[in-house]
């Protein structure tokens, strides 16, 4: 009989991360949500260990631990468990939290979320919680779609449902619906290839046997796959449901077996094979080999996914169309049937503690006469202690294949290793940012190494734009993302830091325009809002108003004018100003301070009153008085007539520009901007009791020439020293305008 082992066999990546948490961790005050997986053996030997297992999280103690399982959960019990003090284990699936950020993004995008799925899988419940259970489950081709016409929709896949059944129902709903949507094709690459190869398997033997737990979801997809391409498929929990009787007349049989199947329960089925008949042969051909790396393919499909999940557009892929041979991924098992002596480099094994010595560990391989001794430094602990040791004599130890040649050498201290770096990888291969230190470079770009595999960073790949001295970076940090991971003999990850520059630069864009648009959204012209000084120009300042750059012009910060911006505002301090404009095109927002600040003139009432003296400068001389600046914004007009006791031509006569005068305030209309001064009033009382002394007497006065009307005087009109109309400059201005 030849027997035919499915390559892609046993515990997936997520699974066997979350039963190794679950057999490592604490299992004081633990406990596991849900079934960590659908296999009786495994979850026996959890609850073995005292982790206990509960349905709900309100079955979970405040402060204690809970793991989450690989299946994934809904967004709200993560902050349940920071509100009761439980702390988490999360042992999601990579592939589930992608989903689940699809979910997500795509539904706060205002999206429709469909998911391909069994609605009763906890993986889909757990979905549906990162949509607020808003999203459609469907799991047949044959369904109604006519929900969605109208919807925008984003459709996501349970990872382990069915490849050809998710194509066809995508092809329906194309039928049905005229406008795209957006597909994401989030089915984990292992399970793509462990249904690739039960479909080829099964159309290339006899029989199948189909190994799993009977309610594990993905076991019994790799069951109705068989089942459509062979007539003799029957279905194993473990090696006790095996009857030779019903093999025994087959040339040929396969194995398959789910995610959650542990190696063990395989191994076990095919040393019941061998025990019960002497004609097993497994045989792997160079070609089948070959096909079986082939299978890989949905691997690097999906990287090519998650690199382009962001398209707004369709995004399924290709469906994997090369034809999986079928193989034998457990060589090893089987090849000890036949012989003890034969191992695969980096292969895992069970072994028995036979004895502790000071050296190391004696242990006894599986079909083995003979024992060999395990280096205590090959051993994962601290400090090697015999008598410890001595205690586990009969227990089971996994052991690493680390050499061949010229002896065997085991590790278990390696497992570990290649567990963190497993998990490392798995992180990166799905999208995390990792640092590694550049150890040299070559024509093509940089070099450096993280555990097992080499780096290599393209110099395109380095930075945004063109690097011309790659050595400047030897010896330094880089930050990276992977671009592909070969996990062949090779094991080289590729990797770009240019990629989180770009989008590092491209998240502070966004958040920019972001923080514009709210801040544009939320002011209006005439709004009063506070703004720090930055920094001055001779034309004005820059403020920042909620972190956005607004131009208070050098105008809009004074009403009497001054020579330069720290005249009135101090850098570093914080005023309110007036929004005046607001340019949305060109991103520009104009303020004024003044606007804020009382007029000179507003302020002149309370501080100038009728009858008082004031002290000022003559800033301006006219044919019929002189302007007085009192203060800063302020003139007062002293009419000619104001000026002397005596007679005068023209205030130039006894005034000039500069001089510096008291006068006495003899009317004041702030109102109308409008003050009337008298020097004369101020002058001596003897110089005005001469002045009307002489009038009195009819002291004879030189004969006065006739006067010539001047234009300034029929248009300004005439100005009394004692009348209570007065006019400012901004008058005399306004008026000449009117002249032209």
């Amino acid at each position: 009989m030849e027997i035919i082992v499915a390559k892609n066999s046993g515990f997936c990546m997520g699974v066997r991360r979350a039963v190794d948490t679950a057999l490592s961790a604490d299992c004081s005050n633990t406990y596991v949500l849900g079934e960590i997986i659908h296999n009786k053996d495994v979850i026996e030997s959890i609850s073995a260990r005292g982790i206990r297992t509960v349905e709900k999280l309100e079955e979970v103690p405040d402060g204690a631990c809970v793991i989450f399982r690989s299946h994934g959960v809904p967004e709200s019990y993560y902050g349940e468990c920071e509100k009761r003090g439980i702390k988490v284990i999360d042992c999601t699936c990579e592939f589930v939290h992608r989903t689940q950020k699809i979910v997500r993004r795509e539904y706060l995008g205002g999206k429709t979320i469909v998911i391909v799925g069994e609605p009763t899988h906890p993986e889909v419940t757990g979905l549906m919680g990162w949509c607020d259970n808003k999203a459609y489950v469907v799991n047949s081709e044959d369904a109604d779609f006519s929900f969605l016409e109208g919807k925008d929709v984003c459709i996501v896949a349970q990872t382990t449902f069915s490849v050809e059944k998710f194509e066809k129902i995508i092809e329906n709903i194309k039928k049905q619906r005229e406008k795209t949507v957006a597909v994401f094709k989030t089915i984990c690459y292992t399970t793509i290839g462990r249904q690739l190869e039960a479909e080829t398997i099964a159309k290339r033997c006899d029989a199948v046997l189909v190994i799993g737990g009977l309610n594990s979801s993905n076991t019994n997809k790799l069951y109705e796959i068989a089942s459509r391409h062979c007539g003799n498929v029957f279905r194993l929990a473990n090696a006790d449901d095996l009857n030779y009787t019903m093999l025994k007349n087959f040339a040929s049989v396969g194995i398959v077996s789910g995610a959650s199947t542990p190696d063990a329960q395989t191994r076990e089925v095919l040393l019941k094979m061998e025990e019960v008949s002497t004609e097993v042969k497994a045989t792997v051909s160079e070609e089948e080999e070959k096909a079986v790396t082939e299978s890989a393919q949905p691997e690097a499909e999906v990287k090519a996914e998650a690199a382009a999940e962001a398209a707004s557009s369709e995004t399924v892929q290709a469906e994997a169309q090369k034809e999986v041979k079928a193989a034998n991924p457990m060589d090893d098992v089987v090849a000890k049937i036949d012989s003890e002596s034969k191992f695969k480099k980096g292969q895992t094994v069970s072994a028995t503690i036979s004895e502790a010595t000071e050296s190391g560990l004696k242990i006894l391989l599986p079909f083995s006469k003979s024992e060999i001794l395990l280096s205590k430094d090959e051993l994962d602990c601290e400090e090697y202690s015999q008598e410890e040791y001595a205690k586990k004599v009969g227990d089971s130890i996994e052991l690493l294949v680390v050499e061949l040649k010229p002896a065997l050498k085991l590790s278990q201290k390696m497992i570990k290793l290649l567990k963190e770096e497993d998990a490392l990888t798995a992180e990166i291969e799905s999208g995390k940012e990792f640092s590694v230190i550049c150890t040299g470079f070559n024509k093509g770009g940089l070099v450096g190494k993280m555990g097992t595999y080499q780096v290599f960073v393209p110099a395109k790949e380095i930075r945004m734009g063109f690097v011309k001295d790659l050595s400047k970076y030897e010896g330094k940090t880089l930050r990276l993302r992977a671009l592909e991971i070969k996990k062949d003999k090779k094991k080289e990850i590729i990797a770009s830091q240019r990629v989180i520059l770009e989008e590092e630069k491209a998240a502070r864009e966004a958040a920019k325009l972001a923080r514009e648009e709210e801040f544009f959204n939320a002011i209006s012209v005439n709004d009063v809002v506070l703004g720090k000084v930055e920094r001055v120009t001779s034309f004005g300042a820059f403020v920042s108003v909620n972190g956005f750059d607004c131009l208070a012009h050098i105008s809009d910060l004074s009403w009497t004018g001054i020579d330069k911006v720290t005249d009135v505002l101090e850098i570093g301090k914080s005023y309110e100003f007036l929004i005046l404009k607001i340019d949305r095109e060109n991103k520009k927002v104009s303020i004024g301070y003044k606007q804020l600040q009382p007029q000179p003139w507003d302020l002149a009432a309370e501080k100038y009153a009728v009858g008082e003296v004031i002290h000022g400068k003559v800033v301006r001389i006219v044919p019929f008085g002189a302007f007085v600046e009192v203060e800063k914004g302020i003139d007062g007009l002293v009419h000619v007539s104001q000026i002397s006791n005596e007679r005068i031509e023209t205030p130039a006569t006894v005034l000039n520009v500069g001089d510096e005068v008291d006068a006495k305030i003899m009317a004041l209309d702030p109102v109308a901007k409008k003050m009337n001064l008298s020097i004369k009033a101020l002058l001596p009382e003897s110089e005005r009791k001469s002045s009307r002394r002489n009038k009195e007497e009819g002291e004879e006065r030189p004969a006065r020439k006739p006067r010539q009307s001047r234009k300034d005087d029929d248009e300004l009109g005439n100005w009394n020293g004692g009348a209570s109309v007065s006019t400012s400059l901004a008058d005399i201005l306004a008026d000449a305008e009117k002249r032209k």
